[in-house]
């Protein structure tokens, strides 16, 4: 979207379409409602390759959020977008601000993401000993 912006005649017309269809979408129930609906049917596909990846049901909570918090990388980029599309900002400094922001998130979710991961990887236990 940043890209798009900056490749418009006027960035601030621009950026106050996206604040549009924003508030648009934001105040509709039955775009809300398609935008949930959208959003489980990815979950439910994304959860899959944890779940095959750890031998679980999709459907069990570690795939589902798996699958669940990258998605929630979308709303930080259009939170973002709406806090510096202010008419202020280049388009490139918009770019630059969205992409700190969605980083900064991706970044907590990957910390997260890394426990998971450690759920693929076979376990070794250490050997106990009997007590006499």
């Amino acid at each position: 979207m940043t890209s798009w912006t900056a490749a418009q005649d006027d960035p601030v017309e621009a950026a106050a379409k996206i604040s549009r269809f924003g508030a648009l979408t934001r105040s509709t129930p039955s775009l809300r409602a398609c935008h949930r609906d959208m959003t489980d049917r990815i979950v439910a596909v994304a959860a899959e390759v944890p779940a095959r990846r750890t031998r679980t049901s999709p459907d069990a909570p570690e795939p589902q959020i798996a699958a669940t918090a990258p998605l929630g990388l979308w709303s930080i980029r259009f939170q973002s977008l709406g806090k510096h599309l202010d008419g202020v900002r280049s388009p490139e400094q918009v770019h630059e601000a969205v992409t700190a922001d969605v980083r900064r998130a991706a970044t907590l979710i990957d910390t997260g993401l890394a426990a998971f991961e450690s759920l693929t990887e076979p376990t070794t236990r250490p050997a106990t000993t009997a007590r006499p």
